[in-house]
């Protein structure tokens, strides 16, 4: 088991620190990048949010759905034309920036662009792209499959080790349960801690989706974002990741079960009452 429980993710002030101990920090944007003027603009906006709740805050966007419903989904700007944008989120805005990798070729040319690398759910087995990512020497996410129980998450944290990872975050998003649900259990935030000795984020809006539940399409229930949330911080993670948009509505990927950015700021503040009593206990037992 390894023993980084503290993952840095970025440089200069606005770099976000995840750990168990640490104040709650996020990972959140727009399911899909959708334009260069769309991802700054809702980058801007995040970043507004995040100087004043003072939390830190590591921008996500993808550049491909490689996991569509359908082969007719939107999937995105495709891999040159948003790592230019990803570059420039980070020198202008300072945000420090997350995205997912599909293949092992994708892992050296996004980590000149980003500073880590998300492993999807679906991939996390994976071990030559969790190969690929660790040697890349950016911090690593990765997001437990909805088909795998949380201590084998030991195992995917070791693949990375092998490799030569440095920092590893470790990422729940619910668990297959019949056809088109996901349910989050909340013992496995404890023990993906235990058995990995990462920093645990759980991840509030995939975790209410509902796999292909509209046919071509996935479905979600957006309402149960803030109850799973503050079920999770009240747990105690490192951090939370949330979708948002500002239209969710009208989004090409994810829009049901993304928040609104216009209730995001809500929502953060009332997931750090949480977080502060949440940690406060723990430190006086």
């Amino acid at each position: 088991m390894r023993n980084n429980a503290i993952v840095q993710v970025g440089r200069g002030p606005l770099a976000a620190k995840f750990g168990a101990s640490l104040q709650l920090a996020l990972i959140a944007g727009p399911c899909q990048m959708e334009s260069r003027a769309h991802a700054l603009e809702t980058a801007s906006a995040l970043k507004e949010i995040a100087a004043r709740r003072q939390v830190k805050l590591v921008y996500k966007t993808s550049f491909d759905k490689a996991n569509r419903t359908s082969g007719s989904g939107v999937r995105g700007l495709g891999l040159d034309a948003a790592l230019p944008v990803f570059a420039e989120i980070r020198e202008t805005l300072g945000l420090p920036v997350i995205t997912d990798v599909h293949e092992s070729s994708q892992c050296a040319p996004v980590a000149e662009a980003v500073d880590a690398l998300q492993i999807p759910a679906f991939l996390c087995r994976q071990t030559d792209l969790l190969v690929a990512a660790a040697r890349t020497g950016r911090a690593v996410n990765v997001k437990k499959g909805q088909f795998l129980a949380p201590w084998d998450m030991k195992n995917v944290v070791a693949k990375l080790d092998g490799a030569g990872a440095g920092d590893v975050l470790v990422t729940e998003r619910g668990v297959s349960f019949g056809y088109n649900t996901l349910v989050a259990d909340m013992r496995s935030l404890p023990i993906m801690a235990r058995e990995t000795g990462a920093p645990v984020i759980f991840d509030a809006t995939h975790s209410v989706q509902q796999p292909g539940g509209q046919g071509t399409s996935s479905g979600g229930q957006r309402e149960f974002v803030p109850v799973l949330a503050r079920a999770a911080v009240a747990v105690g993670v490192a951090g939370v990741f949330i979708e948002t948009h500002p239209d969710p509505d009208h989004a090409p990927s994810d829009g049901p079960n993304m928040v609104a950015l216009k209730d995001f700021e809500a929502l953060v503040a009332e997931l750090q009452d949480y977080d502060r009593v949440t940690k406060s206990r723990a430190a006086s037992i």
